[in-house]
């Protein structure tokens, strides 16, 4: 591994793949935070997964393996250190070596129920109950003010900014939160869990 890795520093907002990218190498994040996330034509955004310190990307992997195109793209989100590992190397331990492929598989497998995940929920549950999920996924017990723009969630549930401002303008009415530039402040959790709790179709 000492002979192969490299060490990388990639600062905060830069493009580690681009869709479209041939997977030269495999990354692993050392530190640091990565979005992969997917466009459409219209502009908007749906985040994927993000892969924190420990993590690699099932999509590189993919892409490596079946010598195909990297099918998203993946930012910095933070400054963020990667180990790289040239691909050709990558691909003769996979096969070589037992213990690194059961550990690729495992990630993959980690991953593809992320991506499930994601899917099921673009598909299966109204954009109201996913704003308050994700909500309540940034918040916690110290944490009620959040430093979030209506955009930033439009991105990150593939919606559009009018419709996620619809739904916190229904959220402020119910006093469920409280809207000011750039900030959402939880006002009432148990009301916002109780959004978790209806009908999902």
């Amino acid at each position: 591994m000492l002979d192969h890795i490299t060490v990388d520093a990639i600062p905060k907002g830069d493009i580690i793949f681009n869709e479209g990218d041939e997977c030269r190498q495999m990354v692993f994040i050392l530190s640091g935070i990565v979005r992969v996330y997917k466009t459409a034509e219209s502009g908007r955004e749906i985040t994927l997964y993000r892969l924190q310190a420990g993590d690699s990307c099932i999509l590189t992997a993919s892409c490596i393996f079946s010598q195909s195109h990297f099918p998203a793209i993946a930012v910095a989100e933070d400054d963020v250190e990667v180990a790289v590992i040239p691909s050709l190397i990558f691909q003769e331990w996979v096969n070589n070596y037992e213990v690194w492929r059961n550990y690729i598989f495992n990630l993959i497998s980690e991953q593809f129920s992320a991506i499930m995940a994601v899917l099921e929920e673009v598909a299966f549950r109204r954009m109201d109950i996913r704003v308050a999920n994700l909500l309540l996924k940034l918040s916690s017990e110290k944490r009620k003010d959040l430093k979030i723009k209506h955009q930033e969630i439009a991105l990150e549930l593939g919606s559009s900014r009018e419709v996620v401002s619809r739904i916190l303008e229904q959220f402020a009415y119910e006093n469920i939160v409280e809207l000011k530039r750039g900030t959402i402040i939880l006002r009432d959790i148990d009301k916002l869990k109780s959004k978790l709790t209806q009908e999902k179709f």
